[in-house]
């Protein structure tokens, strides 16, 4: 069974959440203090695997309201179910009728005696009391003149027996009373003719029949009701909830641990370590018995084997650091380590002293494996409150693809994380909000205030960011005007048949020199293919500097403007490729109203033609900004390209374009790190 939606009324801050709709993956998003918890402990109290049980009013009810409206048929929950084909056949099987129930609706009150179950599209119960009282007549008739064609005694026992059945079953008013009447009244009909040894015709005997069957379904279909009632339950899945990880201890008392589960007397850290031996493929009794035994290499070689197990999983969920996982002995005791193989010292730290972020994912990984292979949540559905608050953001999405890939469970997890929001697949997205009057509420598309969004916003944001500018080949610029011209004029040039930029090469702008270095330290962590192109000036000579002394990248990855010149300036900006006629039209027509009246005088004595226009602009009191230009540029090289490039600008770009698609083919043969 599939859970498809719910919804929440009277627990805590939820006077009525609305219907929610549950995905394979369902994320419910949310700021502090709105609910989130209270819409999956609610939830959970559905069926949790602890045991169903009675709510608490003075707890559970909503404080605001007073307790005496609390009783206890008080509605919590309300759930509805998708039957799989299967599970179909078994309904059918014991309710006839429910043949064509897609849907169940389970809900539960605040008493914990019962859940209350209805089926969606059964199969009426058909009795229509006029066609059945006419029939009755027509079986009375027969048996009476069955009864005439008899000698008596038999005539007049076979009388008797029709007078009986007529009165039996004359009250048709009540359904299930009439029926359970007629059963036994059809019961006594045959042991009436049997006895006298009459005989009805054919078509007879098919009507009687036909009111028996009628009869017995009716009386019958309460207790296949509650058959099916029954079978729901036991086939419903179960709830877990999860807010809190028990920590797995890197120390165990083999010993201890065996002495405590034979006089029953287990203590929490126990189930832990169970779980821990289980996943590991651990026998603690096996390891004392051979301890016993003095047999050290079977020991060894079992806890090695164990090690090498957790190894690989922990290897493939955790991608932060390739750490390792080795389980070593010591007498009774069993350690749990974890050191860094690629670290230049690999020093084994006892996984109580591992970061908190670490301690937590490990225990995450056990608890959930233990549970979910053979466990009491194998085919739970699983509530996770907040998880992987202690992870780093990488670390969360990792989580993500975690739940998406390992787990065939359906999961539902709170969380104000943007890393924890499934960008690709925001239709299982839930937003939660908190209002005075209303409570807390639930969509199933994502609204809400800025805070409750924020999360979404970020999410969205840096998927987008990534998607526009971030490919597995990079040409980081620093600006986005620079943008602007490159993919401009490779387009154009492209058009024209001459060389434009690899279309495989993602422009990546940074908003400046000075962040440079930040996105390519980036980008490399990836292991993508980088490129930098920087302008002809100070500041980017000391961030190539930067960039080859700290071996962030390798010094033929860092390109400056210069080079697509035939004589290299001594600074050149993305501007001075194109024609300065140009740019100085284009300039003045895009400040047009602010320069109108004042004389603008550039000063050809300073090389670069955008630091031209700021001292030009700074003398006469205004501020210059480069992308009106070259926004000026885009629009008119859209309506009439031939206007605005030159043949000198258009061989400058083509030769810089050569450049950067030479370096980045020598780059992609190397195949090797980017500073290398």
């Amino acid at each position: 069974m599939r859970l498809q939606n719910f919804r929440i009324t009277n627990f805590r801050s939820i006077n009525d959440s609305g219907w929610v709709d549950v995905a394979q993956i369902t994320a419910i998003l949310g700021r502090n203090e709105s609910g989130k918890s209270n819409l999956l402990r609610a939830l959970h109290s559905l069926n949790p695997a602890e045991g169903f049980r009675a709510l608490t009013p003075i707890k559970d009810f909503p404080r605001h309201r007073p307790l005496k409206e609390c009783k206890d048929e008080t509605s919590v929950v309300e759930s509805v179910w998708a039957l799989e084909p299967d599970e179909l056949k078994q309904l059918a099987g014991i309710l006839p009728r429910a043949q064509n129930v897609t849907e169940v609706t389970v809900s539960r009150h605040y008493e914990g005696k019962s859940r209350f179950i209805s089926f969606k599209g059964i199969g009426a119960l058909v009795f229509d009391e006029g066609d059945t009282k006419a029939k009755l007549k027509k079986v009375v008739a027969a048996v009476q003149a069955a009864a005439d064609k008899l000698e008596d005694p038999a005539k007049t026992a076979l009388n008797k027996v029709a007078d009986a059945f007529e009165l039996a079953i004359a009250d048709t008013r009540e359904r299930d009373d009439w029926a359970a009447k007629a059963t036994e009244a059809f019961k006594s009909l045959r042991k009436g003719l049997a006895a006298a040894e009459a005989d009805l015709t054919e078509k007879q005997e098919s009507l009687v029949s036909e009111l028996d069957e009628l009869a017995t379904t009716i009386t019958g279909d309460e207790t296949a009701k509650a058959k099916a009632r029954s079978w729901v339950m036991e086939t419903l899945p179960k709830f877990v909830y999860i807010d809190e990880y028990p920590d797995l201890k890197g120390h165990q008392n083999i010993a201890g641990y065996l002495s405590r589960k034979a006089s029953n007397t287990p203590i929490d850290a126990d189930g832990n370590f169970e779980k821990l031996c289980k996943v590991a493929g651990l026998s603690p009794q096996q390891l004392q018995d051979l301890l016993a035994a003095n047999d050290q290499e079977t020991r060894n070689q079992l806890v090695n084997r164990a090690g090498s197990v957790v190894t690989s999983e922990i290897r493939r969920l955790w991608k932060d650091r390739a750490l390792k996982i080795r389980f070593n002995l010591d007498a009774h005791h069993l350690d749990t380590l974890v050191s860094d193989p690629n670290a230049t010292y690999e020093v084994e730290v006892n996984l109580n002293e591992r970061s908190r972020g670490f301690q937590w994912f490990f225990s995450f990984y056990i608890t959930l494996v233990a549970d979910t292979q053979g466990g009491k949540a194998e085919s739970a559905i699983l509530l996770f409150d907040e998880p992987g608050l202690y992870l780093h953001a990488r670390s969360q999405s990792d989580l993500l693809r975690h739940f998406e890939d390992d787990f065939k469970n359906q999961i539902l997890y709170s969380t104000h994380s943007p890393f924890m929001v499934p960008t690709h697949r925001l239709e299982a997205v839930r937003t939660v909000s908190i209002g005075e009057e209303a409570g807390t509420t639930v969509t199933n598309d994502p609204t809400g205030d800025a805070r409750t969004l924020f999360p979404l916003q970020a999410a969205l944001g840096y998927n987008i960011a990534q998607s526009l500018f971030i490919g597995s080949t990079n040409l980081i610029v620093e600006g986005v005007t620079d943008f602007w011209f490159l993919s401009t004029m490779s387009e154009h040039l492209a058009d024209k048949g001459l060389k434009g930029l690899n279309p495989e090469l993602t422009i990546t702008p940074v908003g400046g020199a000075q962040k440079v270095s930040y996105m390519v330290a980036l980008l490399t962590a990836e292991e993508q293919s980088v490129l930098v192109l920087l302008d002809q000036e100070k500041e980017s000579v000391a961030t190539k500097k930067s960039l080859v002394n700290n071996k962030l990248i390798a010094e033929q990855n860092v390109l400056f403007v210069s080079e697509a010149f035939s004589t290299a300036p001594a600074e050149a900006d993305i501007e001075d490729l194109l024609d300065s006629q140009i740019y100085e039209a284009l300039a003045r027509e895009s400040y047009a109203s602010e320069l109108k009246g004042l004389q603008l005088t550039l000063n050809s004595k300073i090389p670069r033609i955008v630091k031209q226009f700021e001292e030009a602009f700074k003398a006469l009191g205004l501020t210059f900004h480069k992308t009106r230009p070259a926004a000026l540029f885009l629009k008119k090289m859209a309506v009439n390209s031939e206007k605005i490039t030159t043949p000198e600008s258009i061989e400058r770009f083509e030769t810089l374009f050569k450049i950067v698609n030479e370096r980045l083919s020598k780059n992609l043969a190397r195949a090797a790190k980017p500073f290398r």
